[in-house]
């Protein structure tokens, strides 16, 4: 796990300074202070900090091919760079290192800006083309890994984090409205959108190339939820599951340096545990961290019996409120994204306290977006249901939803009564979100003219959300859910908080569910295979019952 950084001149004027990709590795020393290194040709500047996991004494970058004419910068891991490496070798290329960079590398003299789809893993890369004058960038299928850019008609920057492109005097610092808007919505900023005009995140499983000053971004994977596997039994599908995480934990205990798993004693995290043990048979440490305080959900005495059941070291810690309100001006600075997720603050602490132990940690992140885990998607789906009942009432949804809301039995579901009039696509967004929330119901009376202008809003609001619209259409409505929280939710609030907190501690953090593999497959079966009645996470739950 690394940081990278760099620059392209777009013009024929002035050369890249190496002591700007200096300066611009400095800004982000955290997510690699085990070495760092600096490539510059007059168009291109390349630079990289890097947090040695793999082949720790060769595994220096940026890297180049025998002839120095390919360069890459990579931060992640390729969980399935030792096949491809062999492969690569009986095609005839030469390695000088064992890293799973230099398969990058060899991959792309072979299949051009095809080679991405190769990869297995999570990834953020800047590849240099000297002979064609060619960068591309490239993010994983999920965007586990961050990517920033900033272009003008001079250059192009890009950077694992904000503060290293800012390094350059050259991009502006204003605030982007649209992004401050989609912030105040949804508490995050979903899409390319940053809260700086001009910064953008490539998205997941994107492709952006630039040569000769013109710049194409390409999507180069898509979550599919068709075709269904319609013939497939529940019992058959439960050992497929289980064969398809085995398989990738396995690939995900890939490391030189120790591995340690988040625990929280819950399905997921239990289960990774789990085919750990069993496909390896070595003894890990587990942290877990609890809030001080009677008001909080503590999840130590679950993580406690997974540990001893599995056998692991474990370390827990307790947050204090002063300790969490410490931590917040760091906050701003490692997340840089502001995103309303008080775990984040938890995170940093349980990876600080894991520092002292391992290096990498898997955490169960993911696995609600993959098999339906959230309660949200019950009630939704039971509310789409009731629409269905109620047909030709749909023009009173108002006063049903009224009704629903002075029911008793049904007071959790108070907030869902209000959806009863409008149509799903109108209002599902993400699960934290909707057109309900607090901000958008009082947008004419909090926001500014700037902020809520009609014209603004029907061209560039929310825009990232209308182009996914086209491609759920047709899904079960579970299955919408699940496409829009793993494009938005997910990369662009729990997983760009997972990357900051735990790089902000120099800890590499791997996640199995989402492994593209294993989205592939639980994408492919029949809703109700993850969403049984009222069971979240069926299948997960029914494959991993006697663990």
């Amino acid at each position: 796990m690394c940081g990278i950084c760099g620059k392209l001149l777009l013009s024929n004027a002035g050369s890249v300074e190496p002591t700007l990709i200096e300066k611009m590795n400095s800004a982000m020393t955290h997510r690699g202070p085990d070495d760092s290194g600096v490539y510059t040709s007059r168009k291109i500047g390349l630079g990289h900090r890097r947090l040695s996991i793999i082949d720790l004494k060769t595994g220096k970058q940026p890297l180049s091919n025998e002839d120095n004419t390919v360069w890459v910068v990579f931060n992640g891991e390729i969980y399935n760079f030792r096949e491809l490496r062999n492969e690569l070798i009986r095609r005839g290329h030469t390695f000088k290192t064992h890293t799973d960079t230099e398969v990058i590398v060899h991959l792309y003299e072979d299949h051009g800006e095809a080679f991405v789809s190769k990869l297995r893993g999570m990834f953020a890369i800047a590849l240099w083309d000297e002979t064609s004058k060619t960068l591309i960038l490239a993010r994983d299928r999920v965007g586990i890994k961050p990517l920033y850019y900033f272009m003008n008609d001079d250059c192009l920057l890009f950077g694992s984090e904000i503060k290293s492109i800012l390094a350059d005097t050259v991009v502006p610092r204003e605030v982007d409205l649209t992004g401050l808007r989609l912030l105040l919505t949804y508490y995050y900023i979903p899409g390319e959108d940053t809260l700086l005009r001009g910064i953008k995140k490539l998205l997941p499983g994107h492709c952006l190339t630039v040569r000769n000053g013109k710049c194409v971004d390409k999507e180069y994977w898509d979550l599919s939820f068709s075709p269904q596997q319609t013939d497939i039994t529940i019992n058959q599908a439960e050992e497929r599951l289980v064969d398809i995480l085995r398989e990738s934990v396995r690939d995900h205990m890939i490391s030189d340096v120790p591995v340690g798993f988040l625990l929280s004693g819950g399905v997921d995290s239990t289960a990774l545990l789990s085919l750990a043990v069993e496909e390896t048979g070595k003894k890990f440490s587990s942290f877990t961290v609890g809030f001080e305080g009677e008001n909080f959900a503590d999840e130590r005495p679950y993580a406690r019996l997974a540990a001893d059941r599995f056998g692991t070291e474990h370390y827990e810690m307790t947050i204090t409120s002063t300790e969490f309100a410490d931590f917040l001006p760091k906050y701003v600075w490692h997340m840089e994204e502001p995103i309303c997720e008080p775990p984040a603050v938890a995170l940093y602490y349980v990876s600080k306290l894991a520092k002292d132990h391992v290096k990498v940690l898997i955490s169960g992140e993911g696995g609600d977006e993959a098999f339906a885990g959230y309660e949200s998607y019950r009630n939704l789906v039971l509310l789409e249901n009731i629409k269905g009942i109620a047909g030709p009432l749909r023009h009173i949804g108002g006063r049903i939803g009224s009704s629903l809301t002075q029911m008793e039995a049904l007071r959790k579901f108070t907030h869902y009564g209000q959806l009863m009039s409008m149509e799903f696509d109108d209002y599902y967004f993400s699960r934290t979100s909707s057109p309900l929330t607090f901000f958008n119901k009082n947008a004419k009376s909090f926001f500014s003219p700037e902020l809520f202008n009609p014209e603004v809003e029907i061209r560039d609001f929310d825009k990232y959300r209308k182009s996914l619209l086209p491609k759920i259409e047709n899904l079960h409505q579970l299955n919408k859910m699940l496409y829009v929280d793993t494009k938005t939710w997910l990369p662009d609030d729990l997983l760009l908080k997972a990357d900051k907190m735990t790089m902000a501690n120099s800890i590499e953090l791997r996640v199995p569910l989402l492994d593209h593999i294993v989205l592939e497959y639980a994408a492919s079966l029949p809703a109700d295979f993850k969403l049984k009645g009222c069971t979240t996470k069926y299948i997960l739950r029914k494959a991993l019952e006697g663990r």
